[in-house]
């Protein structure tokens, strides 16, 4: 199971679901840690907030539909500001799209996917390049009528 249950609270889980999605279980942290970049070792500024409470606080913040300024303190998931920083820092190195081939084999391999039901979006299909567009070809079209003046 991907979300599953909280070490703090049991009644976090009903029925394989979780109420509180952005909670990050061992078994799945298990397949992000490995992912994503290291810290550098000499970074200004205050201690990092935890890899894994960023993506909690990210997850929050994506599953409640708020602000990034708007993620509360007191949920120790670091400040709205720090979770996208961090949020754009693995996106450039591409931690997600390497997640979604993970999770993707993962589920494959446990035959939790359809694939009879999968279909291909353009916007994820590279475009060939070097493909000759088509010669200019003349138009038979009517063209517009010289000027008498």
């Amino acid at each position: 199971m991907l979300v599953g249950r909280d070490r703090c609270e049991d009644s976090a889980v009903r029925d394989g679901v979780s109420t509180r999605p952005w909670i990050v279980d061992d078994d799945l942290w298990a397949l992000i840690e490995p992912l994503l970049p290291p810290w550098p070792e000499r970074s200004p500024g205050p201690r990092p907030v935890p890899d894994r409470l960023c993506l909690q606080g990210i997850l929050f913040v994506l599953h409640n539909d708020i602000a990034w300024q708007l993620l509360p303190l007191e949920l120790g998931f670091g400040s709205g500001q720090t979770c996208w920083r961090r949020l754009d820092r693995w996106q450039k190195a591409g931690v997600f799209d390497q997640l979604h081939r993970v999770l993707l084999a993962e589920l494959n391999a446990a035959g939790k996917l359809d694939w009879s039901r999968a279909c291909v979006d353009g916007s994820h299909v590279r475009a060939k390049k070097g493909v000759p567009t088509p010669a200019r070809r003349r138009s038979t079209g009517a063209r517009p009528a010289a000027s008498t003046t």
